[in-house]
């Protein structure tokens, strides 16, 4: 078996903060392959864009506390020096950020912001980094790149600021893209462009893509896998047709409950998941999500809100539920039939 080009073991992310720990990330683990795309799926304040901040060593270490393993191609990430970390940054993975407004400096030009990533990891000229700016603009699609490159981002429309900050993270070829919710802003058409333009671009370069988002549409359209994150942990594994298929977890039939079926009735009432997500300064004991899981009274002996369910991985799938196949297979019946053809 092929070792993976990135290996998360046993993730944990705490912030020291006035009102006591938050466990932001509490014990994550899962692998990715190049030329491959992880879909991490989960509400807001899950840990996903936490663990990525980790991946990138962007975290404040003067108040958080990091521990487990991350290994990027054997190198371990964690105990990485910042200059280490600054070398890789950019280079050998990169992340398109969720709002390219906010992210690109309104002071300098495109193209500039483009090269001086090009520059600091190329040691090139400025004419040299001029011209890969313009060959980047090229490549995802803005039209007249040579003349676009030497705009301002006040001047892009949303969708084209959102293919320059693209252009910007693979402007040195990474091996690793984390695309943090980069579609959230954009209307569906532009959505879809950019869709499209990242699996034409992982084809081109084989990168391993981890894409960050609340959206299981998004998730059906671009991941191979899918991670399923709530309160810090992982609750559900496995490839994208098995988990948005065939759920496991009370937490990703909740999330597919909450949205309209692609393939399916339109006039299925939508169900959301009762509840708001947990604290992270105070999370519930044993599984995070039983106080709000309509499941939880079915589990004998109130394990659910004493004893944490094992995310028990066998050939990548696994959901971390102390319901068993039996109770699965009674309780969800209708929707898995739904959604397998």
């Amino acid at each position: 078996m092929s070792t993976p080009f990135l290996s998360v073991r046993d993730l944990k992310v705490h912030f020291s903060t006035e009102d006591g720990i938050v466990k932001a990330v509490d014990g994550l683990s899962f692998d990715l392959e190049k030329g491959k795309t992880l879909g991490i799926v989960g509400e807001s304040g899950s840990g996903k864009s936490v663990t990525n901040m980790a991946i990138l060593g962007l975290h404040d270490p003067r108040n958080t506390a990091l521990d487990g393993e991350i290994l990027l191609d054997d190198k371990e990430l964690i105990t990485a020096s910042e200059k280490e970390l600054e070398r890789l940054r950019g280079n050998k993975m990169s992340m398109i950020f969720q709002d390219a407004l906010a992210s690109l400096s309104p002071y300098h030009t495109i193209g500039a912001q483009i090269g001086e990533t090009y520059r600091k990891h190329t040691g090139c000229t400025k004419r040299e980094a001029r011209v890969r700016a313009i060959e980047m603009l090229r490549r995802v699609g803005i039209p007249q790149p040579d003349v676009r490159v030497d705009d301002y981002p006040h001047q892009f429309s949303g969708g084209m600021r959102q293919r320059a900050m693209i252009a910007m993270a693979l402007v040195c070829d990474p091996e690793l893209l984390i695309a943090d919710e980069p579609t959230t802003a954009l209307d569906v058409t532009v959505q879809a462009q950019i869709m499209d333009l990242l699996k034409d671009l992982q084809q081109e370069f084989g990168t391993a893509i981890i894409f960050i988002t609340h959206d299981l549409g998004v998730i059906a359209d671009i991941a191979d896998d899918v991670l399923v994150m709530y309160g810090g942990r992982c609750v559900e594994r496995g490839t994208k047709k098995e988990v948005l298929r065939d759920p496991k977890h009370p937490y990703t039939l909740g999330l597919l409950g909450s949205m309209p079926a692609l393939d399916g009735p339109v006039d299925v009432p939508l169900s959301p998941i009762p509840g708001s997500p947990p604290s992270l300064l105070n999370p519930p004991s044993g599984c995070r999500f039983h106080p709000r899981c309509t499941f939880a009274d079915k589990v004998a002996g109130g394990r659910c809100s004493s004893e944490r369910p094992a995310l028990e991985v066998v050939d990548g799938r696994g959901a971390a539920c102390h319901l068993t196949p039996e109770q699965k297979r009674e309780l969800f019946p209708d929707y898995a039939a739904a959604r397998t053809h």
